[in-house]
């Protein structure tokens, strides 16, 4: 868990971790056909898992350290809005967990990779408005070349 001397500090640490996760999977996705999309598909999970800890830390909810969203998810205040469904919160458990080791693991489609980058800015989307405003760094948008 981390300190709590300086919660908005503390959120947006979170925070910026999670958009550099969101940087990473939109990013390596415009390889198109060439991306690894298991990489993809680790950074929005990682991206979901630290918008949630961040706002579980403005509530002054102590959270296990856990990859499982669904185990983060079950913390938070009973009038949130659904963020993912139960299958959601899973495969995208499963991208920080199962597919990042060798194994006997399916490779995951660019379709697929592309879903798990519009699942975890549909939830940063969600976070971002019921976070404090101070607590938000802000979005840096793309520099024109």
């Amino acid at each position: 868990m981390p300190r709590r001397d300086a919660p908005f500090e503390v959120i947006r640490e979170w925070i910026v971790k999670a958009e550099n996760d969101l940087k990473n999977a939109s990013f390596t996705l415009t390889m198109d056909d060439d991306c690894p999309t298991d990489t993809i598909c680790f950074h929005a999970q990682q991206c979901v898992e630290k918008y949630l800890k961040a706002f579980l830390v403005w509530k002054g909810t102590p959270f296990p350290k856990t990859h499982n969203l669904s185990s983060l998810i079950s913390l938070l205040p009973d009038n949130m809005p659904a963020l993912l469904s139960e299958a959601e919160q899973e495969l995208l458990t499963d991208y920080a967990t199962v597919t990042r080791y060798p194994g006997e693991v399916e490779e995951i489609s660019l379709s697929d990779a592309k879903k798990a980058v519009n699942l975890a800015r549909r939830v940063r989307k969600t976070l971002r408005s019921l976070l404090p405003k101070e607590s938000l760094p802000p979005i840096r948008r793309k520099k024109q070349i």
